[in-house]
């Protein structure tokens, strides 16, 4: 008998042991598993998403078997799953805080000129850690559609102009999309929120170096702060910031803004 018979004998051999070995010390071993973490994880949606602040659905399921956490942590399932999971539980953890990304960046190839022609990775993680980005602006969208890759549920398309386009409709407030981004350029708004919204993110300070890297990034003139009747804005780090509990939707940080970064939000932005 050849030698690559007698090893191919003896290897088959020793898988068959090894096999009924683990076959043998998984049942002495096995840990039941809670019939109610199985329950719950048949009502989550499944896309593992970890909105929940959980290390996908398994992690959820477990944490609310155990009574750990409420059924409102949900945002893909919304209030119907909140519904289901309290049914057969018993747990009630507050009502689910649907939300939508807004992506805080205009600056589509129009406005935001590339710093030249960028043949790496056709990614927008690939073209950060290899060339720093590809646009003047050192915080905008680099346009090559990570979240459009990662998003599940078909809410997220490029547009021509070279922006992500946000299905408000379709978002179910996962976040992927927030967790992709290398620029961190998407928020999570509360759907129904109404007020302002900055859409920069350059930070710039120097307001010739803004107007040169996009047309329509934020100046940091303050004139939003200023003009602000409800004083609900303050501009930190360079960005506006607006405070929800003051703002009105009353329009004048949007009509002072002299490069329209500031929108409405139920007007101008979340459109469904």
């Amino acid at each position: 008998m050849s030698i690559v018979l007698i090893t191919a004998v003896f290897a088959l051999v020793l898988a068959f042991i090894l096999g009924v070995a683990l076959g043998f010390f998984k049942k002495v071993f096995a840990v039941p598993e809670d019939p109610l973490v199985a329950q719950i994880r048949e009502i989550l949606p499944g896309a593992n998403c970890g909105a929940c602040g959980f290390p996908g659905c398994d992690g959820y399921a477990a944490a609310l078997a155990k009574g750990t956490t409420g059924t409102g942590n949900c945002s893909v399932g919304g209030p119907a799953v909140a519904e289901k999971l309290a049914a057969i539980t018993g747990v009630f953890g507050g009502a689910v805080v649907s939300v939508v990304s807004v992506l805080a960046c205009q600056g589509s190839k129009t406005h935001a000129p590339l710093k030249g022609n960028y043949t790496g990775l056709q990614t927008c993680r690939g073209a950060k850690l290899s060339a720093g980005g590809t646009k003047l602006c050192a915080w905008g969208c680099l346009g090559f559609g990570d979240c459009v890759s990662v998003c599940q549920f078909d809410a997220l398309s490029m547009g021509d102009d070279g922006l992500p386009k946000v299905d408000f409709v379709k978002c179910t407030g996962c976040k992927l999309c927030i967790n992709e981004c290398p620029q961190g350029l998407f928020k999570g708004i509360p759907r129904g929120q109404k007020g302002s919204i900055p859409l920069c993110s350059n930070r710039n300070p120097v307001k010739t170096m803004v107007m040169k890297t996009c047309k329509i990034g934020c100046i940091k003139c303050g004139l939003c702060e200023k003009n602000c009747p409800q004083q609900c804005i303050v501009v930190k780090n360079g960005i506006p910031e607006v405070d929800y509990s003051k703002c009105i939707s009353c329009g004048t940080c949007v009509e002072k803004c002299p490069t329209k970064v500031l929108k409405i939000l139920e007007r101008d932005v979340v459109k469904t």
